[in-house]
């Protein structure tokens, strides 16, 4: 039987702006109150989508949250109508409104962590919505999450589906940001690497000192109970509390794995050697190729700038692999050049092919970060809801879709703008009736 990995990214939402609300990441800060394009922003991210599936990738896409989140206010004791939700919120809690206005959601590699059926106990595809608790706007997230997951993977008999872990920062969990498969063959059993920023019961171990450790080793330990996974397929590995102080916020920001090629910065790691001896360890299959960057020639700070290693690695029909990145690579000297080494070398990256995806760069999220990873079976798939999968016909109706109902400008002051609630949730109604979604946002459970 066939396996692969297919991608489902997220689909950027109507409502896409820069609020700046991600503190650590510093895209998002820097870019903080600026004016977005929420047409643009999806129609680069379909354009990618659609790249990928012309490449012979197996693509999904994944809806964007409701937001303004008004059931969130309603919660936070905003009463009346939506319209006076959304204009008491503006006036007397601005930041807690921006909050709820988050466009996050879009970046689906912090959707979930996603354990394949050939390492699961139970021979079934899992998934654990992440709880975001470090941030309270992505904390908002998982529950709509959730259930967009389950109507996409909703064949009882190949998904399991499990809750989020605890609302409480010592399961702190960023998802698949921090998880990444090694593997020979999609199909086979792989190695799961854990990614974790802090020890949330034992504050003697290293941890950062400026910005916050999203993931905690306890929150990827519970996951990867949660998921059936043998203790001899799992590695948990400390990022560098270094670098997270310098703006790396996840583990996608400074390394990212596919199949048997982990590529990552030299400072990616605490205790680095040492992580790299034990996935050489536990790691079966062919030639393991560490592909490690020295500071020399990539700094952190160019890595993270042109968001090197957010790029997507994917192992084309040829067998060869090829790096998805962003325009900004290209445009960094630095980066550039490695790039552009990195392809004449023995590995099996051959290609790098770039992409456009600025409106994403700008609030702090490249390529890899759109995208959420689902090893699979042939029989897998035709279990997946066929509505949500990427093909000529979806994406010239997700295009249109767009056409009709995004504004090409948005600033952040006009998120308390009842009309474009109204507008938000008219086309988020016609989006889940497009991949067959049924109803999965609060406003169409009343």
């Amino acid at each position: 039987m066939k396996q692969f990995e297919a991608n489902f990214d997220g689909l950027v939402g109507p409502t896409h702006n820069y609020a700046g609300l991600s503190y650590g990441n510093v895209a998002s800060l820097n870019n903080a109150s600026a004016s977005s394009s929420p047409k643009q922003a999806a129609k680069q991210g379909l354009k990618k989508m659609k790249a990928l599936a012309e490449l012979g990738m197996v693509q999904g896409v994944l809806a964007p949250q409701e937001r303004p989140d008004i059931a969130s206010l309603r919660r936070l004791g905003f009463g009346g109508t939506d319209a006076n939700v959304l204009a008491m919120a503006a006036k007397q809690a601005p930041a807690i409104f921006q909050a709820c206005c988050s466009a996050s959601s879009m970046w689906t590699a912090n959707a979930a962590t996603v354990s394949p059926s050939a390492d699961t106990s139970d021979g079934k595809i899992h998934f654990t919505p992440a709880n975001l608790t470090n941030k309270y706007h992505r904390s908002l997230e998982p529950q709509v999450t959730g259930r967009i997951l389950q109507a996409t993977f909703a064949n009882k008999d190949h998904f399991a589906h499990h809750t989020h872990l605890p609302d409480n920062e010592h399961f702190g969990d960023e998802g698949a940001a921090n998880h990444t498969r090694l593997c020979s063959e999609y199909g086979k059993t792989g190695l799961e690497m854990f990614v974790f920023g802090r020890y949330a019961f034992d504050t003697s171990k290293p941890a950062p000192k400026k910005f916050p450790a999203r993931q905690t080793l306890e929150a990827s330990q519970a996951v990867a109970r949660l998921h059936g996974l043998s203790d001899a397929n799992v590695v948990y590995v400390q990022q560098n509390p270094d670098l997270i102080d310098q703006g790396v916020f996840h583990n996608d920001v400074i390394a990212v794995g596919n199949q048997n090629v982990l590529f990552y910065h030299e400072q990616a790691f605490y205790q680095s050697a040492q992580a790299i001896a034990e996935i050489k360890q536990k790691f079966v299959g062919e030639e393991l190729h560490f592909i490690c960057v020295k500071t020399a020639e990539v700094s952190v700070q160019d890595a993270i700038k042109s968001y090197l290693f957010n790029t997507q690695i994917i192992t084309l029909t040829n067998g060869e692999m090829a790096i998805i990145a962003p325009t900004d690579c290209k445009e960094n000297p630095a980066v550039s050049a490695y790039l552009t080494s990195l392809i004449k070398q023995n590995t099996p990256i051959k290609h790098v092919y770039y992409h456009d995806v600025k409106e994403s760069m700008r609030n702090g999220g490249g390529p890899a970060c759109l995208r959420l990873r689902v090893a699979m079976t042939e029989k897998e798939y035709a279990a997946v809801n066929q509505s949500t999968l990427i093909n000529d016909i979806q994406f010239e109706r997700l295009n249109t879709w767009v056409d009709k109902h995004y504004r090409d400008t948005l600033h952040v002051n006009d998120l308390c703008d009842p009309q474009l609630l109204i507008e938000s949730r008219t086309a988020l109604d016609e989006l889940t009736q497009l991949l067959s979604l049924g109803s999965v946002y609060p406003f169409q459970q009343i």
